[in-house]
């Protein structure tokens, strides 16, 4: 037989869209990941969407137990990781049942034909082989012996037979890999760094990528071998980096920023778990992480840290940011520095843990006892998590309140290029504890004053063991400057406006709105965190419909930039898109009174660009590729 990589020429592709799906123990997550760390090796622009099952452990084959895993590499700038995948490695027939409805018609499926049995496709609902009832028949389909094959190309080796099945997820990577033209060693040097302690389970591995690979080279079912060149970058360091790990690092370098140790709170829960995984690596940078027994104890623990004198965070997602309220209220009465992290999920309740919302809008500006203001900022992408994270950090130091930021499970998991930025770059966060008396009593005496305000309307910072700058903390009414407990009416008022005062002045201590386009377009898209990419996309979309859009993302949610009203004016259309059922819809109609429209999306996935398209279009009363 001829070598297919001499027979077959990469025909060049300018993008791909790969969706990788199998059980919840096929390794599916893994072998996108390693995908995509080749492609970026290979200097491609790339996006990610990993998808997990909610349950721990779904029966296997089973719908429930899906994990799939989506990466869209291209030679040119992307926004997001695909509106639909062309091509679908599906290893079971609930992999199949369940993503097929995704894939571009046309698209091309690989099959792991040894799980194709009866008992598999009784476990997710198929009444007939779907291989053989014309189901596929729209779509080029490759049925590949995955299991069997990796088996035989693992027989010489010392491994049992279950432990060599658990291998065929490197089979797809390898068959995959030789498809798309990825570079080989980069693979084959991970498997042995990865698993470098199991001799037996590196040459597994290795046989099973190995052999996907050479089927790839000589079966004659694969005619065709695609080929997507590098993406143009500019110099500079670059890494891939998903939203938590971006806002564990962002976290690190805020705190060296500052001058001052990190202190983590944090009880696991998904999707934010991951930044105290991340964060209890790095104690050389004077990390300190406290995984609590439960939410309400893993802020008390922050909020103490900030007292302190620590540069405090504590993570969660929405249910967690319920549990930490009272204590969230705390800290906007003591006018301490604290950072929130809000992964968000979706919900209500436990919802769907494993899946993207961006549905604690209201819960971030309102979701606390009394009137307790306090700043609240949202990411926009899995790199921007980095510098967000240093943002919301300034806020709270500066102004000493606690700040919320706001990402998501498609942030938190997603992953993106980052090109690594220039440390001289950062702003300098850094700020001066109060070791000395502020005022004097009414004998001429020196006294500290405790909530003596600065121009910022920022109270002093004095840490616990301060000789002579004792002072008292707690939930009751302070009184002004003195911080004794006061329950005077007129005082409770005063502090009220102060605190509300101080949240307002930040205002004037962000950036303003921009709007992005002509200035000529009758309707404005207005974002906030991850529909940013979406929008994105969207724009090029609805260019190719002959509709021309401005746009504006908000990454400060609270207070708002002080032009947004201005910089929303004069246009006959603002549609909003959000992953909620339009939350930030009601705050632009009840700040500017303005006839703002939602696209909601509540599925548990982020938008695709057609989606916003077709909303857009909607809105505006046109149909799908032309203006009415």
């Amino acid at each position: 037989m001829t070598d297919t990589a001499d027979r077959v020429e990469a025909t060049p592709l300018d993008r791909v869209v790969i969706r990788f799906a199998g059980d919840s123990g096929d390794g599916m997550q893994l072998t996108g990941d390693r995908f995509t760390s080749a492609s970026a090796i290979a200097g491609n622009d790339l996006a990610t969407l990993p998808e997990f099952p909610a349950e721990i452990r779904a029966p296997q084959g089973t719908l429930a137990g899906v994990s799939a895993f989506q990466v869209h590499i291209s030679d040119h700038d992307i926004h997001t990781p695909g509106d639909a995948p062309d091509v679908l490695v599906a290893m079971n027939p609930a992999a199949l049942m369940s993503q097929l409805g995704r894939l571009v018609s046309g698209g091309t499926i690989i099959l792991n034909t040894d799980a194709f049995d009866e008992r598999n496709l009784e476990k997710c609902g198929y009444e007939a082989d779907p291989r053989s009832n014309g189901t596929l028949d729209d779509y080029t389909v490759h049925e590949v012996p995955m299991t069997m094959l990796t088996v035989e190309a693992t027989k010489d080796l010392d491994v049992k037979k279950r432990d060599a099945e658990r291998s065929k997820n490197f089979f797809a990577l390898g068959l995959i890999s030789w498809m798309y033209s990825r570079p080989e060693d980069p693979t084959l040097d991970w498997i042995k760094e990865k698993f470098g302690k199991n001799q037996a389970v590196v040459d597994a591995n290795t046989a099973a990528f190995k052999a996907g690979h050479a089927y790839g080279e000589t079966t004659e079912m694969f005619a065709n071998r695609y080929e997507v060149p590098a993406a143009p970058v500019g110099p500079g360091t670059y890494t891939n980096i998903n939203g938590n790990t971006a806002t564990s690092w962002g976290m690190i370098a805020a705190g060296q920023l500052a001058k001052l140790p990190v202190f983590l709170g944090s009880y696991p829960i998904t999707p934010a778990s991951d930044i105290l995984h991340e964060l209890s690596r790095h104690k050389n940078f004077g990390v300190r992480t406290f995984q609590a027994e439960d939410e309400i104890a893993a802020a008390g623990a922050a909020l103490g840290a900030a007292f302190g004198g620590h540069l405090a965070y504590t993570t969660t997602s929405g249910p967690g940011v319920a549990l930490k309220g009272e204590t969230i209220g705390l800290a906007t009465s003591m006018e301490l520095p604290m950072v929130i992290i809000d992964v968000q999920r979706g919900g209500p309740s436990t919802g769907l843990p494993t899946k993207t919302e961006a549905s604690d809008l209201f819960l971030a500006l309102y979701g606390r006892h009394g009137e307790s203001p306090l700043p609240v900022v949202a990411a926009y992408s899995p790199s921007n998590c980095f510098h967000m994270a240093i943002e919301a950090s300034r806020l709270a130091l500066k102004y000493r309140t606690p700040v919320i930021l706001l990402t998501d499970g498609y942030l938190a998991n997603g992953v993106e290029p980052w090109l690594l930025p220039d440390v001289d770059s950062l702003p300098d966060i850094s700020v001066d504890f109060t070791t000395e008396h502020n005022g004097v009593d009414a004998d001429g005496d020196p006294i500290f004053l405790p909530y003596l305000r600065d121009e910022h309307g920022s109270r002093p910072w004095a840490i616990p063991g301060t000789a002579g700058l004792e002072h008292r903390v707690g939930g009751l009414e302070k009184a002004d400057k003195t911080g004794n407990v006061s329950y005077d009416p007129s005082n409770h008022s005063l502090m009220t406006d102060l605190r509300q005062a101080k949240i307002d002045g930040i205002a004037d201590d962000i950036p303003l709105a921009e709007v992005e386009g002509s200035g000529d377009a009758d309707t404005l898209i207005v974002g906030w965190g991850s529909t940013h990419g979406s929008i994105s996309a969207a724009v090029e979309v609805l260019a190719e419909d002959g509709v021309a859009v401005d746009r504006l993302h908000v990454t400060h949610m609270a207070p708002l930039p002080k032009n947004l009203g201005e910089a929303m004016a004069g246009y006959e259309h603002i549609v909003v898109p959000e992953l909620n059922k339009g939350q930030f819809v009601k705050v632009l109609r009840g700040e500017f009174l303005v006839d703002a429209k939602s696209i909601a999306k509540v599925e548990g996935l982020p938008f695709t660009g057609r989606e916003i398209a077709d909303g857009v279009h909607a809105v505006r009363g046109s149909s799908q590729g032309g203006v009415a």
